[in-house]
């Protein structure tokens, strides 16, 4: 158990050393990250408006999908509502 408490007390130091500030580091990781953004393709103008109408289409038909089935559910439940109650009274 010594030795582990001992271990831990000799990391600490190394560590906070690392997390110190570097402007170069800081100057390293912003050009770092300028090359990972030259290096996306972005989409075409056209690709984007073509595919937003996709996206809107297929919600709209799916949204009226559920619409249709939620009617057709509550319409069955009403009728079943309805015999049942002339069944029983």
């Amino acid at each position: 158990m010594g030795r582990e408490a001992k271990s831990m007390e000799i990391k600490k130091p190394q560590q906070a050393a690392n997390r110190q500030f570097s402007f170069k580091r800081m100057q390293e990781s912003v050009t770092e990250i300028r090359g990972e953004i030259d290096k996306i393709t972005w989409t075409s103008r056209e690709e984007l408006l073509f595919y937003t109408k996709l996206v809107v289409g297929a919600t709209f038909v799916f949204g009226m999908a559920i619409y249709t089935w939620d009617l057709f559910t509550q319409t069955a439940l009403s009728a079943l509502s309805f015999l049942l109650h002339l069944i029983g009274g």
